[in-house]
This record gives C-alpha cells, structure tokens and sequence, in this order.
C-alpha cells in the first residue's frame, strides 16, 4: 500500500519545518537592542572601546573612543547601511582625564568613515562581522 499523506501529517510536516526553519533565522538575525562591542585592545590611558546599538526601528547609538553620536542603521539579511550623524563640537561631560586626546579625536572620524562604508553584515559565531572597506569585529556585550 502506497503511503498517502493525509492533511493531518502534511500539517504536522508544514508546522515543524516552518518552526524549523524560524530557530535558523533567529539564530542568524541581527542582535537589536544588544550593546555590540567592537573587538580589539582599548586606547590608553582609558579603557573605553567603541560600542553600536541598533534599536529594531533602525535608531542607533554609536558610541566612539571619545564621544558619541546617534544615527540610522537599516538592516536587511546580510546588508547593512549605517548613516552616523554628526560628531557634536562639546567633548563629553563625564570623561577621565585625558579621554579626548587628539589621537582618540581622530579616530572618532576615522571610526564614523569605516562605518558609512560597511555594506553587509555577517554572524561568525559569537561575533557579528561588519563587512567594508575595513571588516569590523563586533562581539555582544555581556552586560
């Protein structure tokens, strides 16, 4: 006798490759409203690394080696387009001294430039990899 799939089981089929193939997208979709933590050793003399939050309506906070600016990041799949706004003339109001030294200064805009050029986005394991002219590591942070 043939197998003959009744409604029941092509139901029951649909529901778990549907519930199947949602835990794959979860897994692999992008961590809003996650402090992401760019990976690499902190700017003496203070510890301070650059952060990115994206909230799921595409607001940002980006958060640099000195100061920090608000923006709008549109996530797709695997592409990314993240517009940074301005970096505000005031230097922060809480900040240890020394914080804002030119150097730090400079790679505020240099970190603003690498992001306005990122084009896609990637999860290797714990790590979101943000894809550009320069590929930037970012790890979610525990906090």
């Amino acid at each position: 006798m043939p197998f003959r799939p009744t409604a029941s089981r092509y139901g029951f089929a649909c529901a778990v490759l549907l519930l199947l193939s949602g835990a794959t997208t979860a897994a692999d979709s992008f961590p809003f409203e996650q402090t992401l933590m760019l990976e690499g050793r902190p700017m003496p003399p203070v510890k301070r690394m650059p952060i990115l939050v994206v909230e799921p309506n595409g607001d940002a906070t980006i958060g640099l080696w000195c100061k920090t600016v608000r923006g709008r990041v549109v996530v797709t799949d695997s592409g990314i387009h993240i517009e940074p706004g301005p970096l505000p003339e005031e230097l922060p109001q809480y900040m240890a001294s020394g914080q804002c030294t030119d150097e730090r200064m400079k790679a505020d805009q240099d970190m603003l430039d690498a992001l306005m050029q990122v084009t896609g986005w990637q999860r290797k394991g714990g790590v979101i990899v943000l894809n550009g002219v320069q590929p930037m590591k970012f790890r979610p942070s525990g906090n």
